[in-house]
């Protein structure tokens, strides 16, 4: 077995969700769930087929965002896994509703930072055991970081 690291690449602007469903059904309920709750949101999202004949299936509203997601999502190839793209949105604004979504199994990330999925090859199938989101923590917050914090939350609109 061989173990790799996928990077997911994107643009700085872009957040992206990577998860994991159960059934081809999926790449319908993402979209649906997605315009359903952001209608102002732009995303493309793609799924790795498991079975059959093992498409990455896409769907979206915007081309290029399209394009980022089943590139990624072919690079990843783990069965049964999705990634979304997103532009005018933040995944908190649709997260909740895409884990209610019956065929969602799991979310690994979502994030605008730098994102690696860290893959199993057997050889005829991947799997995701995880991924790297991020930077290391180069310190505890002190009182100049929580006010910061504090203000960004509100000035991005997320708290008052």
């Amino acid at each position: 077995m061989q173990i790799l690291t996928i990077p997911i690449i994107k643009p700085d602007d872009v957040n992206v969700i990577v998860g994991q469903a159960h059934f081809i059904k999926t790449v319908e309920d993402l979209y649906e769930t997605i315009v359903a709750s952001v209608p102002t949101m732009k995303f493309g999202l793609a799924f790795c087929e498991a079975s059959g004949a093992c498409k990455v299936r896409i769907e979206g509203n915007d081309e290029d965002l399209k394009k980022l997601a089943a590139t990624a999502a072919l690079d990843v190839s783990a069965g049964h896994v999705f990634v979304i793209m997103i532009r005018n949105g933040f995944p908190i604004n649709i997260l909740n509703q895409i884990k209610n979504i019956v065929e969602v199994c799991n979310i690994f990330a979502a994030t605008a930072n730098p994102l690696e999925v860290i893959v199993a090859d057997n050889g005829t199938g991947r799997g995701v055991l995880g991924v790297i989101d991020g930077l290391k923590p180069k310190g505890i917050e002190n009182e100049q970081d929580i006010v910061w914090r504090k203000e960004f939350l509100r000035k991005i609109g997320y708290k008052r």
